[in-house]
């Protein structure tokens, strides 16, 4: 299940990287660059900042998956991740080819 939530938030990120970079923005190169690119997609209207809180809990697992601590994952909380992952995925798809003009899926 980590690996599946790392993969999907991954990407999610090289989708809004693509859409920032069809609109020549810049990500910043930082420690703190995955924030960021959650901030810029919203300064931007790429996403709504509601979409942003949801997809910072995948942000946040997704720190503490890479960052070795996968054999400190806790089943439950993935379960609600997973679960939730089809409706945070279509409301990302919406919003996102509302707001860039290429086909996503």
């Amino acid at each position: 299940m980590g690996t599946f939530l790392h993969n999907v938030y991954n990407g999610i990120e090289n989708i809004l990287k693509q859409a920032l970079k069809l609109r020549n923005i810049q990500i910043a190169k930082g420690e703190n660059w995955h924030k960021e690119l959650l901030n810029l997609s919203i300064m931007h209207d790429i996403i709504s900042a509601d979409l942003s809180d949801e997809l910072y809990e995948y942000l946040t697992f997704k720190h503490f998956f890479v960052h070795a601590y996968g054999f400190m994952l806790e089943e439950a909380p993935l379960e609600s991740l997973v679960h939730n992952i089809p409706g945070v995925w279509f409301k990302f798809i919406s919003e996102v080819k509302q707001k860039i003009s290429v086909d996503v899926t």
